[in-house]
């Protein structure tokens, strides 16, 4: 089973760095006005919810204590980062807020998930 719990927090890395990356890549054109959510962003934030969602799956499984008031706050951020990408996925360009909440909330994610424990 630490197999299968290390295979997908692996996973869940993976879909964090797609997020961030996609993010960090358009930082430059955000500066200009012309950011857009690259399909990237869009696969790493569901296979965020995917893998976490399986995380906490096996954790409960194989007998681990799953804080869930962390698990339900690290749901909901990136619920409300999912649905902005999700709805703003088609669009040419992304006011520079609301491309800058997505980032601040992916890094407030990352932040939730190393320092609350």
């Amino acid at each position: 089973m630490d197999v299968l719990i290390h295979l997908f927090v692996g996973l869940h890395i993976i879909g964090i760095a797609a997020l961030l990356g996609g993010f960090l890549t358009q930082m430059k054109a955000m500066g200009q006005g012309t950011a857009r959510f690259v399909p990237g962003m869009l696969h790493g934030a569901f296979t965020m919810l995917v893998t976490g969602v399986a995380l906490v799956g096996l954790n409960e499984a194989d007998g681990h204590h799953v804080n869930n008031i962390k698990i339900g706050v690290k749901l909901a951020v990136l619920i409300v980062i999912l649905g902005l990408v999700y709805v703003k996925r088609d669009e040419e360009r992304v006011d520079k807020p609301l491309f800058g909440l997505v980032g601040a909330l992916t890094m407030v994610n990352i932040f939730i998930a190393v320092l609350w424990t």
